[in-house]
């Protein structure tokens, strides 16, 4: 029988235990990353899929970096041509304008993009233990690096993960600011049982969520990146979740609600434990993935580590997008435009705490899914 347990999560060696909520963004005991036929093209598409992929430059490392450094893999450099058309920003967006379009823009989630050390083992994993599907996988050898996307639906109607592979990088620092993704699985000890069998480890067995009837586990895979299960017997979209730490949550609730123009659907405090977290997104929690904010009393700092890039989110107009996020105190790490040789337009930027997304315009992305 299920029973209602407390317990602390041991603490990382590398902190003090008695700060294992403050110094690793811990979790709250309470809750519950082809080829085209085309040369021509695909030499292009190869370029927009290592921005998409995201880099092996730690976040920290993003803020002022150049578009050649952030479209390089973890273990090689390409050249870009200065990529960006700003003549086409409206730089008379006020702040008002910008509310208003970032509320009708068709903005969803697209893809959560990490590095892992073992592309074949991780796709295993996720396949056997979590109940996902393999979407599609290339591997582009002249540019050393492979990726794979992996979800529970199409990615024209689903959020999926988007997994990069460098050659020759077996290891990642998936630092203390990553919190973990969030899976609804239609059995967890089940799901927790396939995790300990292949590889995974076990953070927290199978309890029900403090004050609720849900329930819930905590794995790590292969590579170390950390999931919640819960259970639900059926959902539009199991890959529900990313939650992400932040220093000043009242920041970064007015940045997402402003310049990403997501809904604030809810806010949980947790004085005993020293933990807050809100959940923000486009659409009620239960249809729809969210991205979730995590505060840890005090900290103000986290290490992001270089394994976890970015989330993908799609658009209608990357101009304005980008305009909106510079109006509420967002930065630029890429100016919005079309790729070089292609029309599929992009733009990325970073969050109050150095967090990067990267905004798709939606039309071109359902052409690369052709």
């Amino acid at each position: 029988m299920l029973t209602r347990i407390m317990m602390p999560v041991p603490a990382p060696v590398s902190f003090p235990k008695k700060h294992s909520f403050s110094s690793q963004c811990s979790f709250k005991l309470s809750c519950s990353d082809s080829q085209s036929n085309e040369s021509s093209y695909s030499n292009f598409s190869r370029r927009l899929a290592l921005f998409q992929l995201g880099t092996a430059v730690p976040q920290s490392q993003v803020l002022g970096a150049k578009a050649s450094e952030l479209l390089r893999p973890a273990e090689s450099m390409i050249e870009t041509n200065n990529i960006g058309n700003v003549a086409e920003m409206n730089s008379n967006l006020t702040e008002d304008g910008a509310l208003q379009w970032a509320k009708k823009d068709k903005r969803r989630m697209l893809h959560v993009v990490y590095r892992v050390g073992d592309l074949d083992k991780t796709i295993k994993f996720y396949t056997e233990c979590f109940g996902m599907k393999l979407l599609r996988k290339r591997d582009i050898p002249e540019e050393k690096y492979s990726n794979a996307f992996l979800g529970y639906g199409p990615e024209d109607s689903h959020f999926t993960v988007e997994l990069t592979y460098n050659y020759g990088t077996n290891k990642y620092n998936v630092g203390n600011g990553l919190h973990h993704f969030g899976i609804r699985v239609d059995n967890v000890a089940k799901a927790v049982n396939l995790a300990k069998a292949k590889g995974g480890k076990v953070i927290k067995e199978p309890v029900l969520n403090n004050g609720s009837s849900k329930v819930i586990a905590y794995v790590e895979d292969p590579d170390g990146y950390k999931f919640e299960l819960s259970e639900a017997a059926t959902t539009p979209e199991p890959l529900n979740h990313v939650m992400l730490c932040v220093g000043n949550l009242d920041r970064s609730i007015n940045f997402y609600k402003k310049a990403f123009g997501m809904n604030l659907l809810s806010k949980q405090d947790n004085p005993e434990d020293k933990f807050a977290e809100v959940t923000l997104g486009y659409g009620p929690e239960d249809m729809n993935p969210v991205l979730k904010l995590a505060y840890n009393y005090g900290v103000t700092v986290y290490d992001k580590g270089d394994g976890y890039a970015q989330i993908a989110i799609g658009t209608d107009d990357v101009y304005k997008t980008a305009e909106a996020i510079k109006l509420f105190d967002g930065t630029i790490a890429l100016e919005p435009g079309p790729l070089p040789g292609i029309n599929t337009k992009i733009t990325a930027c970073l969050d109050p705490d150095g967090w990067k997304s990267v905004f798709v315009d939606n039309v071109d992305f359902l052409k690369e899914l052709e």
